[in-house]
């Protein structure tokens, strides 16, 4: 997990009826039958956004013009902010609240009136960075609580932490945030694997955070992206004693509760880290980041090799990138079985 391919391929689907074909993507929790064929992820704005630092946890304005989102390598984290113009990113700038402590996973509010992100500076007046613990490891000055910033105007004001009953510790992360104002983060269990927490926000505070039943006994659930009007979250999930890799899902709203996990499948779930998912503008796209890179050749061409090199300076590096993919075919086939 972080806190936070190209070429992606190996699709787990099996042909189940003639003519117009549906898919039925093989999961470790469940079958789930698609109206259409899930797409490969393709590389965001790359060298410019994903480049060779590892880059995750995008969070976009409504209108899809600004983009928020977290660089870092093992030192930094930094929150950084780029802006579109017709097709093309701006090479990105260092958040105005960001640059100073360890920011990172910016969540954007569906109204874009304000963003919460997750970072180790102090909760008071000292200057001591908070340290992170779980799984009976010290993890020092990488502790999290989350934070708020309001959008003011054409930019953004100060930083303000949410309240204890969000940050009951030093380890919360990864925030997402429902239309009416519901949270939901990550933090660890006493044990150190990581679930998803869900806080119902009702007349200006914050009610006691309840654990998601996403997944069983035996998973770790983190990274939620929730749809503004709560229908469906996506998330990645592992079970911790087989050492697996995370893997993307998806569930949909069930009266109080949540549907059965849906794994995305091969196509979407390559060999790499799967982690930091986010819902893009449309509420339709899922980006996340992944430390995939484009295959060996067998016998590469010069000009494979120099093409090759290129990528590797610019974003395959083995750090994390941002991809990006359409949620259609398991939004639709939801809606088709309603």
């Amino acid at each position: 997990m972080s806190l936070f391919g190209a070429m992606l391929a190996g699709a787990l689907l099996s042909s189940i009826a003639a003519g117009p074909q549906a898919k039925d993507v093989a999961a470790p929790e469940h079958r789930f039958a698609l109206t259409g064929e899930p797409r490969s992820p393709k590389l965001f704005a790359a060298g410019i956004i994903s480049g060779p630092a590892s880059d995750a946890s995008p969070a976009f304005t409504p209108d899809g013009s600004t983009v928020f989102f977290t660089r870092s390598n093992s030192s930094h984290h930094v929150i950084l902010v780029s802006h579109k113009t017709g097709t093309t990113w701006s090479k990105p700038d260092v958040a105005p609240f960001s640059g100073v402590w360890r920011d990172l996973e910016p969540a954007m509010a569906p109204d874009g009136s304000y963003l919460i992100f997750s970072s180790n500076r102090p909760a008071g007046e000292g200057r001591i960075a908070l340290d992170g613990a779980w799984g009976g490891k010290a993890y020092p000055a990488s502790g999290g609580n989350l934070w708020r910033v309001n959008r003011q105007g054409g930019g953004w004001g100060k930083p303000v932490r949410l309240p204890d009953t969000i940050n009951r510790t030093a380890n919360v992360f990864s925030p997402s945030i429902a239309a009416n104002g519901d949270l939901y983060f990550m933090q660890p269990d006493t044990a150190g694997s990581f679930h998803i927490f869900r806080a119902t926000y009702r007349d200006g505070t914050y009610e006691a955070p309840v654990k998601v039943a996403l997944g069983d006994a035996n998973t770790q659930e983190v990274d939620p992206a929730v749809a503004p009007d709560e229908s469906f979250i996506v998330y990645s999930s592992m079970h911790p004693q087989l050492h697996d890799k995370q893997r993307l899902h998806i569930a949909f709203r069930r009266g109080g509760g949540w549907s059965d996990p849906i794994d995305l499948g091969d196509v979407v779930n390559e060999n790499g880290s799967n982690i930091e998912a986010r819902l893009g503008a449309d509420h339709r796209t899922l980006y996340f980041s992944t430390n995939t890179v484009p295959p060996a050749l067998p016998a590469p061409t010069p000009e494979q090799t120099a093409y090759a090199l290129q990528e590797m300076q610019l974003w395959a590096n083995d750090n994390e990138n941002i991809w990006y993919v359409p949620l259609e075919p398991w939004l639709d086939s939801h809606s088709d079985r309603k």
